[in-house]
């Protein structure tokens, strides 16, 4: 289940509907709830404004969550991001996996939220509280991460 959507989100009715969906089959269930954070040393984060591409980014976050279905034995994942005007605190982005076994539910989620950080179309522009607006960069670190992903291994990042 992917969703993109401006409104907020409630991880406990998400979780629990997945749980549903797997009928009892998910001896693991791992999920994962970002949030908007400061990004400036020295002022605080007024407001994180996430832009994205519509029916692109939905289908490129369905990619990623069918990679993760394919690499470990896992019940389709959860993924819902939030775009619009975020303020400090507030969730961005809710993703969950229910599997077998904890090692493949761990290994999916955080393949997916790796790879959504790096694949999806989206965009973020920071306003600080002193007024301040930059556009958020893609971290250098954050792409190798996702790139380990991609290597020939056991399916874990080295």
């Amino acid at each position: 289940m992917v969703i993109v959507q401006e409104a907020d989100f409630d991880a406990a009715t998400l979780t629990a509907q997945l749980r549903e969906r797997a009928a009892g089959k998910a001896g693991a269930l791992v999920s994962f709830t970002g949030y908007v954070r400061d990004y400036a040393d020295n002022q605080a984060t007024h407001t994180l404004f996430l832009e994205h591409y519509p029916g692109m980014c939905e289908r490129e976050i369905q990619t990623i969550c069918d990679t993760a279905q394919s690499r470990w034995n896992t019940f389709e994942p959860v993924v819902v991001h939030r775009y619009g005007a975020l303020h400090h605190k507030e969730q961005i982005v809710f993703v969950a996996v229910a599997s077998a076994h904890r090692g493949d539910a761990f290994k999916a989620c955080e393949y997916i939220i790796d790879a959504l950080k790096t694949r999806a179309p989206f965009w973020k522009r920071e306003t600080l509280s002193g007024g301040e607006q930059f556009w958020v960069q893609q971290r250098d670190a954050d792409a190798q991460k996702t790139e380990t992903w991609n290597t020939p291994l056991s399916g874990t990042p080295s």
